[in-house]
This record gives C-alpha cells, structure tokens and sequence, in this order.
C-alpha cells in the first residue's frame, strides 16, 4: 500500500497572504484542524492549525513582575500567570489579529510525502515524536500539493482491509 492508496486528492488549502480572519472562516465551513499553505504554483509552504490561530489570543508574557521591599533595596520575584479564558479580550484580539497574513502564523516545517511513499513512512510521521502531526500532504517531485493523508484515513484503510 502506497500514500496514493490512502491520499484524498480533493484538498482545501489556504494562501500564504490569506489573513487570519479568511483562516478562521475556513475553520468554521470545514471540519478540519488544520489546513496546507500553498504558494501560487500548488506548492507547499506551511501548513495552519487551530492551534497556531490560538495561539494568537494566548499572552506572550506570562510573568508577573512583583517588587519585594524598599528602593534601593528591592528583590523581584517572578510567577507564572495562565490568564483564564473568559478574562482574554478575544475581541480586541480577533480584530488586531484579524488582518495579519496566514505566512506569520503558519509552521513552515512541513512533513510530506510523494504519492510513491510506502504506507510505512505515513505511520512513521503519524505516530512519530511530533504530536502536531495529524495529517500529511502528499506532493510530487516539484513539491506541488496532489493530496492529503489525515489520520483518520489510515485508520479507515486499515479497518476496510480487515472488513474485506
């Protein structure tokens, strides 16, 4: 079995200069977590996740500064602060964030595979060390994108290769 076999070649990609708030309407209309950067020529760039769109709204500097004492004697301890969701301003956020390019968001290392790939090197990305991994673009000698391989689809290769 080969990447080909298991690759749904119908793919949904965004741009590189799509923004943020193109990203998240593609989010909503589809049920994917995550969806391959593509260049003008098909070619893979990145790829955007939910969780890179999180990220947005997470604060950069979880640390609370707090003066101990008298000047000039004063000692600064450091805590770490997870602000709760409900208390993030998501809307100050969306808008800031909402016209910034998919390419400051997007990994741009990318796991992919060619057509030819033994379905081996599939399962060896899946399960590997980098749980981010959850689906992976299949692209031809050029690096332009001709499918995707989610996760899923090797689960339900496997199980109709069972049921046969």
């Amino acid at each position: 079995m080969q990447a080909r076999d298991l690759m749904e070649a119908e793919v949904k990609t965004v741009a590189p200069d799509d923004d943020v708030a193109d990203a998240f309407k593609k989010f909503a209309r589809y049920e994917f977590s995550g969806f391959p950067v593509v260049d003008d020529e098909d070619r893979v760039v990145g790829v955007v996740t939910e969780s890179d769109l999180v990220d947005l709204f997470e604060p950069d500097d979880e640390t609370l500064w707090i003066p101990i004492g008298l000047p000039p004697f004063v000692d600064t301890l450091t805590y770490q602060v997870k602000a709760p969701w409900g208390d993030l301003d998501l809307g100050v956020d969306m808008i800031r964030n909402a016209d910034r390019p998919i390419s400051d968001v997007m990994s741009t290392d990318v796991a992919t595979v060619t057509p030819d790939a033994p379905i081996d090197d599939v399962l060896d990305l899946l399960v590997g060390d980098d749980p981010d991994i959850n689906r992976v673009p299949v692209v031809d000698d050029d690096g332009r994108l001709v499918g995707i391989i989610a996760r899923q689809d090797v689960i339900r290769a496997f199980r109709d290769k069972r049921l046969a």
